[in-house]
Order: structure tokens, then sequence, then C-alpha cells
């Protein structure tokens, strides 16, 4: 006796769905009208970090700083651009200091005017100077200072040119980029969607369901986001998530279940019938589906990054929403339509003003899957070598990939913050905004000072004892630096730190002996613990999303070979993305196509990890749209070839089209302006479009003509397993259709 009866639950729930229909498509709008009115801003709420482990070394070392110091890193700054020389200007730039020092929450200021005139803090030309400060508070608290700063000093003061920069000014303005590069993304991804909606069902009507089921997604997504930040840290970056995906899949979704819906029409059952039996078969399909990529964005839940986690709060919520939409909202509205919902076809005037006759529908063999099906089943091994091959060859490039934490770069070149630290990475001989704390718990000696300064790739070492340049004392020390039996150094670096010469320093320096234990703080050492922590938890991601998988698939499947083929088959795919995303991204191929984003030479290291959990959910869904009817189809007949010719006909023209319209709405985030964003979104819809033709057209037909009967083999236990609690579906007393089904 199963106890898997989603088919039987779907089936009995749809009835009711008819029956208070009117009361569903009220509770609907009111609740699309209560999330729109709470969670539309959301995005003005949430943070722009998350990139660090607050347990890591690099954190423990700031919260010492703080702690025992009472100070932290510099997060915010002004340059100042003097071209008679910062020299000249010493009473304007200390004036600037001071009144900067003034400002409530502004703490820890010094300027090259009041710090001694070091050559860090004066640009090669003398022309530009820095002021350095710290922001107290929280995160937000500090985002929405370095606003009020910016507003209140960018300009010009007693003959000096002032702006803005550092980090709390980058996470102010990817908040305000993000805010319009989603209403600029839904303004272009939702029209176009509609018109190809209309284009793939005709009606208007029709077409208007899946936009319908796609916004109460993205309004309960944002409703999720605005809850949750009221209880946890939630990334701005994560909006970007609820909005392509809850509109993606929920057009995907409704896609099947109308569609189904239109063809139980056309076989004459009745509209409540119709309902059942859309519920019953695509329904359970959407439902499986579901399941698999909740699954895999939940497991982004294993990391420490709340940056990571947004997205998993973001897609899961996106995921539970366009179910929820598709599985209830979507029935009561095809039961309150009824016929009408293949009205307004706006193809006839189209056809009748070229004089085209109406199409023709074809038998399952005439079908264009169907053919390439038949072609690939014939020559299994070229054509399936010849794809794998060019699979590898495009994801060669990701063996040379260079990860680093994101910075301002991720803004475009037009942004204030982002003009300001490329100044000082040009013109400025060291990196005095991203100084390394070191915490010794004890004493610290001069010869400690000395050694590190003699480091590769360190400028400057600020101590207690002095301040030292390869290993020579050349000004006083600064006797704030030691509290009790702590001290305290700061170093300088001349290197990048947000890449592999800043991981390379921060080794360099750990290697260094100490009079005592030793904390490293600073961007380059969060960029070496983020990775460390990333790699520790990567293991246990990757172990608890294939178990999932594999153990869904094969309760769906009853097979233990599909769900292995499923996963090389992911895999296979993601690599290929991943080497075309450091192709264009890391190493700047084709960028004037995307919107010309600043190439780095890396990789943001939180990105692949992402992109994994997010692509390989929906490899899945269309990899279970697919299976259902192969699995349906086998089971009739015991035809393997037959299953997957027929099957591949059934879905391939649906699938193609879901996977072009979430494609579309992923490609509308190539639009933004930070660059990782139009990484994911160009990524997600290449590996959308890869796995909607490559793989579905040509690997998965190639693979199960090779491996035949084999494909829905088990061992004996587990096929026992199977009949007990397996996801089969029940098939329907009544007699098949005779014309094609697409679901």
């Amino acid at each position: 006796m199963r106890i898997w009866g989603s088919h039987a639950m779907l089936a009995r729930l749809a009835p009711v769905l008819v029956a208070r229909r009117r009361l569903v498509l009220v509770l609907a709008i009111v609740f699309l009208a209560l999330a729109g009115g709470l969670g539309g801003s959301v995005a003005k709420e949430l943070s722009a970090g998350g990139f660090t482990d607050p347990k890591q070394q690099s954190e423990v070392a700031a919260a010492a700083l703080e702690k025992d110091f009472g100070t932290g890193p510099s997060n915010y700054l002004l340059l100042v651009t003097a071209p008679q020389g910062v020299d000249k200007v010493g009473a304007a730039g200390t004036a600037l200091t001071r009144r900067l020092a003034g400002e409530n929450g502004v703490k820890d200021v010094q300027s090259y005017w009041t710090a001694g005139h070091p050559e860090t803090m004066r640009s090669r030309d003398g022309t530009q100077a820095i002021v350095l400060a710290r922001l107290q508070g929280s995160q937000d608290d500090a985002v929405k200072k370095a606003k009020a700063l910016a507003a209140e000093y960018d300009g010009t003061f007693r003959g000096l040119t002032v702006a803005s920069g550092g980090e709390f000014s980058v996470y102010a303005q990817v908040g305000n980029t993000i805010e319009k590069d989603i209403i600029r993304a839904e303004s272009i991804a939702i029209p176009v969607t509609a018109i190809l909606l209309v284009l793939v069902f005709g009606s208007a009507i029709a077409a208007s369901l899946p936009l319908l089921v796609g916004m109460l997604s993205v309004l309960g997504t944002f409703l999720s986001l605005h809850v949750l930040h009221g209880f946890t840290d939630v990334s701005v970056y994560s909006v970007n998530l609820a909005t392509s995906l809850g509109l993606g899949l929920g057009i995907d979704y409704s896609l099947f279940i109308v569609t189904r819906f239109r063809e139980e029409l056309r076989n004459g059952h009745d509209v409540p019938s119709a309902v059942r039996e859309s519920m019953r078969t695509a329904g359970r399909t959407v439902l499986f589906s579901a399941v698999t990529v909740a699954l895999s964005l939940a497991a982004l839940l294993v990391f420490p990054l709340y940056f990571l986690k947004s997205f998993a709060y973001a897609g899961v919520s996106a995921v539970v929403f366009a179910l929820i939409g598709a599985l209830v909202v979507l029935p009561a509205a095809l039961a309150a339509l009824g016929e009408r919902v293949n009205t307004l076809d706006l193809r006839k005037p189209v056809r009748r003003a070229l004089r085209m006759q109406p199409p023709r529908v074809k038998s399952l063999d005439e079908g264009l899957w169907h053919r390439i099906a038949v072609t690939v089943m014939k020559r299994p091994v070229g054509v399936g070598t010849a794809v794998v091959v060019i699979l590898l060859l495009v994801g060669a490039p990701f063996r040379s990939v260079v990860f680093s934490l994101p910075d301002d770069r991720v803004l475009p070149k037009s942004a204030g913050a982002q003009m300001v630290s490329q100044t000082l990475r040009d013109h400025f001989p060291g990196k005095e905004s991203f100084a390394l704390p070191m915490i010794v718990s004890g004493p610290s000696p001069a010869s400690y000072a000395v050694a590190l300064s003699k480091v590769s790739g360190v400028e400057r070492v600020d101590a207690t004892t002095g301040r030292y340049m390869n290993g020579v004392r050349v000004a006083p020390g600064i006797p704030s630096y030691t509290r009790g039996l702590a001290s305290r150094l700061s170093v300088v670096p001349d290197v990048e730190p947000f890449g592999p010469q800043g991981e390379a320093l921060v080794g360099r320096l750990r290697a260094v002996p100490a009079p005592a234990p030793v904390l490293i703080g600073g961007s380059a050492a969060q960029l070496t613990d983020t990775e460390s922590a990333l790699r520790h938890k990567l293991p246990l991601a990757l172990g608890l999303l294939l178990t999932a998988t594999f153990v869904l698939l094969f309760l769906f499947t009853g097979s233990v070979v599909i769900p292995i083929k499923a996963l090389l088959l992911n895999v296979l795919s993601l690599s290929a993305t991943f080497g075309m995303m450091v192709w264009v991204f890391q190493q700047g191929h084709l960028t004037g196509l995307i919107g010309d984003p600043i190439v780095t030479g890396a990789l943001d290291t939180t990105t692949p990890i992402l992109m994994f959990c997010v692509l390989f959910g929906l490899s899945m869904d269309y990899e279970v749209f697919l299976l259902s009817r192969i699995k349906e189809e086998y089971d009739l007949t015991g035809d393997n070839q037959h299953a997957v010719a027929v099957g591949l006909e059934r879905t391939g023209a649906l699938v193609t089209a879901a996977a072009a319209l979430l494609a579309l709405v992923f490609l509308s985030f190539v639009t933004s302006s930070i660059s990782f964003i139009k990484l994911l979104g160009l990524g997600t819809a290449i590996a959308v479009l890869v796995d909607a033709t490559l793989i579905r057209g040509a690997l998965v037909p190639a693979f199960m003509r090779l491996m035949g009967r084999a494909n829905w083999w088990a061992p004996r236990p587990l096929r026992a397993l199977h009949a007990r609690i397996g996801l089969a579906e029940a098939h329907s007393s009544e007699a098949p259709s005779k014309e094609p089904a697409l679901v």
C-alpha cells in the first residue's frame, strides 16, 4: 500500500477548489494586496553584506578590536582633491577632518593632515589625500549614515573637492542600484513574457494566468523576506532571485497545468473533471518538481554566510508561493473561467490577415521532438560523444578560476564609491583603507613589528613601538595600540587584498613567529577565512543535495540508474556554464555585449556555490517533467525506445517554451548594474537553455537508448521498497487521450 499518494491528494483537492473557487480567488486578491503593501519595498530594508562567517578568525579579530581597543577598521572615507597640492591646503584639510570627527556615530577619524603626513594617505602626484573614519552601529545604521554623510560632504569644501567612498558607501550605492535594477528588469521581462505566452497559448486569457501566478510568487516572496528581516539578517541581493525565480517558476508551473487543462477540455471532459485530471497529472509533476528545486536551494542554508542563506530564504519562498499559486489559486481560476480560458485567441486575426490555415494537429510520430529523439537513438554513441566533448570544451576555462570577495567593483564604473576606490588603487602607493588589524594577546615587542614590515606585500606596519617600513622605524609609535596585556598592530598592504595576492599575504603574516597568539582581520583575511569556511561546509551541502535528489528521483521512477544519469548530466551541464562564466566575467570576453561590467580577473567566491544550487534545482525541474511522461509511457508499453521518443515529443515543445520564458526572465537581469547579478542572470539563462536543448534533446535520449531496459533497474530490496512507498502515479481509470499531450 502506498503512503505517498500525491496524485490522490491532488485529485481530492480539486473538487474543493472548484466548489470554493470564488473564495479562493478573493483570498488570493487580498493576499496580493497585503504582500504588495508590506513587502513591495523590501529592497530598502535589507542589508548589502553577509559575505563572511561571523565565527571566522578575521571576524573574531574585528570583535576583539572593538572590545579591547574601542575601535575597528575604517569603513568610510573621503577622497579630497586639491589641484594645487594637498600639502598646500593643510588648514582646509584639517578643518574637514575635524568637521567629520564631530559627526554623531563617526569615530577614529584621521587624515593625511592629522596623521603625520604618511605617504600612503597621499596620491603619488600629491594632488589627492584621504580622510579615514569608522561608522558605528549596526550595518544598516552605518549604511544610512553613509548615505547622509555623502549628501552632506560630497561636493566642495573650502576650495577642496570631496567624494565619499569606503565599505558602507559601496553598500549604500548597491542598495540603491538594486532597487532600480529590479524595476528595469521587471519592466522588460513582464511585457515580453506576456507576448511569448500569447504566442504559446494563443488565448490572451490563458496567457494571463501564468503571469498572475508569477506575480503572486514574487510578492509572496517579498513578504517572506520582509518578515524574516525582523528575525535575522537578509541580503538585499536575494531580492533579484526572488523576482526572477518567483516569476519564472510561477510561469513554468502554470504553463504545464493550463496546457493540460485545455487538453482535457478538448478531449471532452467537463470543467470539474478537467481540473481534477490536470491536478492529478500535471499538478503532481509540478509538486514533485517544486520539492526537488526547494531541496536544492535549501542546501544553501548549510553555509554560515547570511548572503548564501538569504538566497535559500528567497528561493525556497519563491518555490513555495509558485506552488501554492499553481496548485491552489490557478485551479480555482480555471474552474471559474471554464471554456472561456480559450477566448481572445490573438493568433486568429494574424492568421486571417496573412491568409494562413490553422495548424494541423500532428500525430506523435510526426512531431519535431519525436524525430529528434529517434535520430539521436539511431546514433547514440556518436551524438552523445559529440555533445559531451562540446560541453567539456566550454567548461574548460573553469579550471583557471580565481576567487575573490565582492568589493566596490560590483558597481558600474560610473558609481561614485567605485570611482573613489579605483582612484585609491590607481594613484595611491599603499592600501591604507584596507589595513589588516592584528590583535596580539600579550605585549608586542618591536622585533615582531620589524619582522612583519619585512614581509613581501607589506607597505607599512604601525605599532606601539613605532611605524616601520622594510624593517626600518620611520615614525614614532602609537601608545593607544597597547591596552592592558593586549596589543595591536596595523599592517598596510601594497597588494590587492581581494584576491590571490591578499590571500598569500595573510598566509605569510600568519607564518611569522609571534610573541603570543595573534588574530588577523581585514579584507584579505576575510577572503582567506571565508574560502576556508565554504570549503569546510561544501561537502555537507553537496552530500545533502545529491542524496536528497537521488532519493526523490528513485521514489519517482523506481530506478537507481536514472537518478545517477540525472546527477551526472546535471554536473556536466553546470560545468559548461561555469566555464562560460569564467570566460566572460573573469577573462573579460564579450563583456561589451552585457553592459561592460568591471573585470577584476576573479569571480566572487560564493558565486559557483550559489549558481550550482540554483541551477541544479532548475535542471531537475525539467528532468522531472520529461521523466514523468517517459515513465508513464514505459509503464503502459514496456518499450524503452518508444517511451523515450513519445515522452520527449509530449514534453519537448512545452519544456522548451518554459525554458525560453525562464531564460528570458533571468536574461532581464543582465541589464543590472551589479556585476555578479549580471553573472547570475546570464549564467542561469545559458544553463537553462543548454539543459532544455543539448541535455534533454540529445544526451538524455542517447543515454537511455544505450542503457535500454537497464534504465529502470534497481536491486530487489529497493524495488520492494519502491512498491510500498514510491511516488509512481496511479493511472486514471478513464480512457487515455487520443490526442498528443504536452504534459
